[in-house]
């Protein structure tokens, strides 16, 4: 069974990534979301809101299931016969981060495969971070985020 791990920190979870998700999930038998933590953000959201919002977004792709870990990704992958890793791709500047992740990843574990999936034209400037700020300014996310994820925001920003 050919099985993919698409890692990050979903916080919160767009359109983008969940587009990412969707083609993963045509191209591979299993495709594991794993959420993690990232160490140089300040998240909006807990990473178990985290899991369950993506659990919601992707419930109609039955190949999908969602994780939570820590620690090294090639760790994981190699505990789970995780096949490969994928990474979404929006412009240039990724392409150099993720390569310098990738590389590293190889060091550690030689069987630890990166494929890269460009992100669709139309989610091209779209980031978790742009999403969370203009959010946090008033400005509509609506399109931006899956329809749960935007009704949830909402929901929490009156608590």
């Amino acid at each position: 069974m050919k099985t993919v791990l698409y890692p990050g920190s979903f916080d919160p979870i767009t359109n983008g990534h969940l587009d990412i998700i969707k083609r993963a999930s045509r191209m591979f038998d299993e495709v594991t979301v794993g959420v993690l933590n990232n160490s140089q953000k300040t998240p909006m959201f807990t990473t178990d809101e985290r899991v369950s919002l993506i659990e919601e977004a992707v419930q109609m792709l039955p190949n999908v299931k969602v994780v939570q870990f820590g620690g090294l990704l090639v760790d994981y992958v190699q505990k789970e016969s995780i096949t490969a890793i994928v990474k979404g791709l929006r412009a240039i500047s990724d392409f150099e981060m993720e390569l310098q992740m990738a590389s590293m990843n190889k060091k550690l574990n030689d069987d630890a495969e990166t494929i890269f999936l460009m992100t669709a034209t139309e989610y091209s400037y779209l980031s978790s971070s742009l999403v969370k700020e203009v959010f946090r300014f008033g400005g509509e996310i609506e399109g931006l985020v899956p329809d749960n994820v935007y009704k949830y925001m909402h929901e929490k920003i009156k608590e």
